[in-house]
């Protein structure tokens, strides 16, 4: 198992996270509307908006998964968020960074995972939208465009929170 690198910006990442007010806050209709459409949508077992703070990736929302965190250096969103892109893993179990890995083969027995980073206004990437399979499988341009456009949705509602928050 291969945990991701810390990105350099870390600090500045986690002060806006922070900013939001979100992190252990019950669930929100507006954010479990996003996970149970997108595991309609793309038929996954598990959807996320998984939120990276500085030792764990917290769920504020999810379908599909009990636990509401996880240790950040397990993580296959802490190697999300290192890039603006789409992070896809097709087979976990073939990928070096992630054969170990005890969400690969423990429970969830993750084999597929996307996550799309949620990148906010001023530049800070806080976590992802991400969608996970217990098999592999493969996403196409189409289905690359639909998620894209659902982190769209899911940063337009954690920058609302971040107004919210602003204001309060």
């Amino acid at each position: 198992m291969t945990p991701a690198p810390i990105p350099a910006n870390d600090a500045e990442r986690l002060r806006a996270l922070r900013e939001l007010l979100i992190l252990d806050t019950p669930p929100e209709e507006r954010f479990d509307r996003l996970v149970e459409f997108a595991a309609s949508e793309f038929d996954m077992p598990i959807v996320l908006i998984s939120l990276i703070d500085s030792e764990r990736q917290w769920f504020k929302a999810r379908v599909g998964l009990a636990a509401c965190e996880t240790s950040r250096d397990i993580s296959f969103c802490g190697h999300a968020i290192l890039q603006s892109e789409l992070f896809q893993v097709m087979d976990a179990l073939a990928d070096p960074r992630f054969a170990d890995n005890p969400l690969v083969v423990g429970d969830p027995f993750i084999r597929f995972y996307i996550g799309a980073p949620l990148t906010l206004p001023g530049g800070a990437t806080v976590g992802t939208l991400c969608l996970i399979d217990t098999q592999p499988r493969e996403f196409d341009a189409m289905d690359r465009a639909i998620l894209g456009t659902l982190r769209d949705l899911a940063i337009a509602e954690l920058s609302g929170q971040a107004d919210a928050g602003a204001s309060a």
